[in-house]
């Protein structure tokens, strides 16, 4: 085949016919042709081309009837239309039935040439879209929340509506490590937008003095670096979802901007003069307590009603232990597959343990210690020695984990040995009460000051990623070194 494609030139004027062919073949495309509208039929089938040139008016039938023939058969292919008459209803009907562009009789071979290339790269750009799409389908078509638990089924019939509807803001709210970037996955997927962008942005992650122009984009000169225009991840995401993870950690100017941008569906670039009309849905996620953080004047109370039109909140994996072993068994199989295992279940000690376990980091805890289990484990069976909080199992093994004090009391936590020789870790809660945040905040600050202020030390003692560390520090208001 040639480089640049083959035609297929359909017209039962034979000169104009080779007129034709040789103009094509002198600009490097290999041309077969056809003067009626059978033979054009059976060469379409065999030589496959990638455009056709079609006279509406063949000796055995109508141009526009085999255009609406060869789209049935699934020739996705650009045609281009010869007519001795462009005023007749034949011309508007073949542009009906998707027809690329329409030439007049005699043909203007400057005119052909350039129609024919914008055709076919109009063409080769359809196909690109389409491939992108197909992947982004196969990507995000099996998605769904393992477990079969009644506060699951709930949960799921109620996403299934919310994505089906017309709303442009969810919030989504729950423990770290819950799902919450699964369902916002799941709310585009089952939505008439899933043919349009997924642009998750996580907020905390990028720098407070690129967060605007990342978020809204920049005009060329709007500050020393803007060298030229360039979109934001709202613009990207038009026709489509924008996820924003982490919607608490906005600065409270961006906070305004977000709102103005939901209530008005428009957006306004950084060094922009004029708003920009916009069609997204945004799906924020927050694993802060949202009402606490519009107390404490961290968070703007409109935003988060505007936001919260339509809440929904993730139940922690705690409250949903009758899908404990379902997730288990979904995440072994994933890494199964991945590092070549054969692991088809778990002892009865190490199911105890799963179903007993706190799972203070949920989902996204559950499936890092089966990944673990499945690395350690050769056998057939997960021990109960696989999983990272058995004892002398995993960063948090033994006393030395932290200071002497904290086991004694004072309000920090500390490991202490059973009867059956098993470590456990326990805390000790002032009698006026505490919160779960000032218990993790206990957490990293004693991680912190066992590892002498070195955070990636700190993050494994706790199991967590060096990120998180730092976010965890930043919430808190903790120091140390990197490392």
């Amino acid at each position: 085949m040639s480089a640049k494609g083959k035609l297929l030139v359909v017209e039962d004027e034979r000169l104009l016919r080779w007129a034709m062919r040789r103009k094509c073949e002198q600009w490097g495309y290999e041309v077969a042709e056809a003067g009626s509208k059978m033979e054009a039929l059976d060469l379409a089938q065999r030589e496959h081309p990638d455009l056709l040139l079609l006279d509406v008016i063949l000796p055995d039938g109508n141009g526009v009837e085999m255009l609406a023939q060869l789209r049935q058969e699934q020739f996705t292919g650009p045609v281009i239309m010869i007519t001795a008459d462009p005023k007749v209803e034949d011309v508007k009907a073949s542009l009906r039935q998707g027809a690329f562009d329409y030439l007049c009789k005699p043909v203007n071979f400057d005119e052909l040439e350039i129609t024919i290339a914008n055709a076919l790269e109009a063409g080769r750009l359809r196909r690109e879209v389409e491939t992108v799409r197909e992947h982004t389908r196969r990507q995000f078509e099996h998605l769904e929340m393992v477990g079969s638990s009644p506060i699951m089924a709930k949960l799921m019939a109620f996403v299934e509506r919310v994505a089906s509807s017309e709303a442009n803001a969810v919030l989504l709210q729950g423990e770290s490590g819950t799902g919450k970037d699964l369902i916002a996955q799941i709310l585009h997927q089952r939505s008439e937008r899933r043919d349009h962008p997924f642009v998750p942005v996580n907020c905390s992650a990028i720098p407070e003095p690129l967060l605007e122009a990342e978020l809204f984009g920049h005009e060329k000169g709007a500050f020393t670096d803007a060298k030229s225009m360039k979109k934001g991840l709202f613009e990207m995401a038009e026709g489509g979802t924008i996820f924003l993870d982490e919607v608490g950690e906005l600065p409270l100017i961006l906070q305004s901007k977000l709102l103005r941008t939901l209530e008005n569906q428009t957006l306004r670039r950084v060094g922009g003069v004029r708003d920009l009309s916009l069609n997204v849905r945004v799906i924020a996620a927050s694993n802060r307590n949202l009402e606490q953080a519009v107390r404490a004047g961290e968070f703007r109370q409109d935003l988060y009603y505007r936001l919260g039109v339509i809440p929904i909140f993730i139940p922690p994996l705690r409250s949903r232990r009758e899908d404990i072993l379902a997730l288990a068994h979904f995440f072994v199989e994933q890494y199964n597959r991945r590092f070549r295992k054969r692991i088809r279940g778990w002892s009865a000690e190490a199911e105890a343990l799963l179903l007993q376990y706190a799972w203070p980091g949920n989902v996204r805890e559950l499936k890092n210690a089966m990944q673990r289990a499945v690395i350690l484990e050769d056998g057939e069976l997960i021990q109960a020695q696989d999983l990272p909080f058995f004892a002398d199992s995993g960063p948090l093994t033994s006393s030395a984990a932290f200071p002497a004090e904290a086991e004694a009391g004072a309000g920090g936590p500390g490991w202490h040995r059973e009867a059956s020789g098993r470590n456990r870790l326990e805390v000790m809660i002032p009698s006026g009460g505490t919160s779960l945040e000032e218990i993790e905040k206990a957490l990293v600050d004693t991680a912190l000051r066992q590892s002498q202020g070195n955070q990636s030390r700190a993050a494994r003692l706790l199991n967590v990623s060096r990120d998180v560390m730092r976010y965890k520090m930043k919430k808190y208001g903790l120091n140390g070194a990197e490392g």
